[in-house]
């Protein structure tokens, strides 16, 4: 009862200040003074300062009418020094476990020589014991020398006693030594799965160590050292706290996390160690045995938390562009051989999108190639005739190529496009090669989605991409290189301003998960997560983007993070 009043009382004071010139509510938690606060709040778009009560925003406005919120030796104030504050980072798309876990393991983004990931994976062998299990991430053979894909004889000169597997940086090909094909019993004779591809060496028609898409399931390799689950776990939390704090350094407050592990958020929430608000999606079905699980799950974590909720039903409809699996109505023009792979047909895409619709719940499936979304936007369409309309927001993850005709049924479906601006500057290396210049007009279509009205969320997909967002703003803005290359960038028309970049990475993804009533903007009764920032993003050269550092991070009117800068 005594917590209720309070929450009364509080809710009274917010709705007195946000129609009052000077703050007359009870002392702050937290002031901050002297910033340039951009709320993306039309109605009070700029700010220098604001008070948090509790996790919320209790006022907004200048330094003569937030100073009286200031109680001496109570109230916790910050000096921004005129720096740039705005609305904290919310991915709208990542692994957080997976990226988590991988900065604990060999990394090879950016690497243009495969010499060099042979090398690295020799340095690995003599720190770890024969038959250990080597992994790794983010080879991109399009860095290659000629973008030739590498094969297992270059592991198996360093590794002929270890089994090594090492992701390409979509996640959607592997590429493995001999050690580990033995292991999993493969040979040249290997039945090939549908929706996967494994690579053989045209001549002798023996595997050359790359698997695609659902042929990396074939690899089952075991360590010859397995840990204890006590030691899985433990290992699990030291990665969940180095993601966390990579998170907090890059101002990151909320995340949707591709998939499942609540219970070791729950724990980390418990314990008072998690520092970002996470919406935790699930895997797409239509057993109707796994849809009660996932109900019970919405009902331990509803879509009114603020801090650990259940979110979207996730699947696979096709594979990469990078790895040339990406579903397409023709043909790629590097390679007339294949259109991509679906990863299910489309009954079945049907049958479990109706099925969950059915059910409450959204859905957000991964699609890439031209053929994926278009599918995906049917099966959306067919479930609100089957199951009626209502506010679904489905999304579809990446939403890369899309043909003319089906860019505006995102706004008419109230499909979510879910956007990760850093696969456009590195998929444009070879976007136009595997392409051709006519299809890249529905490349990672910004301007051309927002313009027929569809919501577009930003994230990053790491660890596909970097977790920095900054190098996802640089991208929206600049369609660029991360080199800084000379001209307009690709595509320029597709360009966003800075404010909606912005916009799409806080309360666009806010609105892809249903908060866009307490997140994603900076007003009165909102949620207190902000970044202070060390460069004014809208007055410094776009070359200077990538290099813009987060001095605090404040999530629930906590400091998580400061810089020590």
């Amino acid at each position: 009862m005594k917590l209720l009043l309070k929450v009364l009382i509080l809710a009274a004071f917010i709705m007195i200040t946000s129609c009052s010139a000077v703050y007359q509510g009870p002392s702050a938690d937290l002031v901050v003074l002297n910033a340039r606060i951009i709320t993306l709040d039309s109605q009070n778009p700029e700010a220098c300062a604001l008070a948090v009560i509790g996790e919320k925003i209790v006022a907004i406005g200048s330094k003569r009418q937030i100073s009286p919120a200031i109680e001496e030796g109570r109230t916790k104030v910050i000096d921004a020094g005129g720096r740039l504050l705005i609305p904290g980072f919310n991915d709208a798309h990542l692994h957080f476990l997976g990226g988590s876990q991988s900065l604990m393991n060999l990394d090879f983004r950016y690497i243009d020589d495969p010499l060099i990931i042979q090398k690295m994976v020799a340095r690995r062998v003599t720190e770890v014991r024969p038959g250990e299990l080597i992994r790794g991430r983010g080879w991109d053979h399009e860095l290659f020398p000629g973008g030739v894909w590498p094969t297992k004889e270059l592991l198996d000169v360093v590794s002929p006693d270890n089994p090594v597997v090492l992701s390409r940086t979509d996640g959607h090909s592997i590429w493995v030594n001999t050690y580990a094909m033995r292991q999993s019993g493969i040979s040249k004779n290997t039945p090939v799965p549908d929706g996967g591809t494994i690579v053989k060496d045209p001549i002798t028609g023996e595997p050359t160590g790359i698997f695609k898409e659902a042929a990396e399931n074939l690899i089952k390799v075991r360590s010859a050292y397995p840990l204890s689950p006590t030691d899985q776990h433990l290992r699990a939390v030291e990665a969940l706290e180095t993601g966390l704090a990579e998170a907090r350094q890059r101002g990151l407050t909320s995340f949707s996390h591709l998939n499942m592990g609540f219970e070791l958020f729950q724990q980390f929430k418990d314990q008072g160690r998690l520092t970002s608000r996470v919406t935790i999606n699930m895997w797409l079905t239509d057993d109707a045995t796994r849809l009660d699980e996932y109900e019970h799950l919405r009902s331990q974590y509803p879509a009114t938390g603020d801090w650990i909720r259940s979110g979207y039903l996730k699947d696979f409809m096709d594979g990469t562009l990078g790895s040339g699996t990406a579903f397409m109505f023709e043909p790629f023009s590097d390679d007339s051989t294949t259109s991509g792979l679906a990863q299910m047909s489309y009954e079945e895409l049907e049958r479990k999108v109706v099925a969950a619709d059915a059910r409450g719940f959204q859905v957000g499936i991964h699609a890439i190639g031209t053929k994926a979304n278009h599918w995906i936007l049917n099966a959306y369409e067919r479930a609100s005739e089957i199951n009626g309309r209502r506010d679904a927001r489905h999304r579809i993850e990446h939403a890369q190529l899309l043909t003319d005709d089906d860019i505006p049924r995102f706004g008419e479906l109230d499909v979510i496009a879910s956007m990760q601006p850093t696969h456009c500057i590195t998929d444009k290396r070879f976007a136009e090669k595997r392409l051709g210049m006519a299809r890249c007009e529905g490349a990672y279509a910004w301007q051309k989605l927002l313009g027929t009205d569809a919501h577009v969320a930003f994230g990053t997909d790491w660890p596909v991409e970097p977790l920095n967002p900054m190098e996802g703003i640089y991208a929206a803005v600049t369609r660029k290189d991360r080199g800084g290359e000379p001209g307009e960038g690709w595509y320029p028309d597709q360009r966003l301003s800075m404010e909606k970049a912005i916009e799409l990475y806080t309360a666009g993804s806010a609105y892809a998960e249903f908060t866009e009533d307490r997140k994603g903007r900076l007003k009165v009764g909102f949620l207190a997560d902000f970044i202070i920032l060390d460069q004014d993003l809208f007055v410094i050269p776009a070359e200077e983007i990538m290099n813009t550092q987060v001095m605090q991070t404040i999530v629930g009117g906590k400091i998580v993070y400061t810089s020590a800068r």
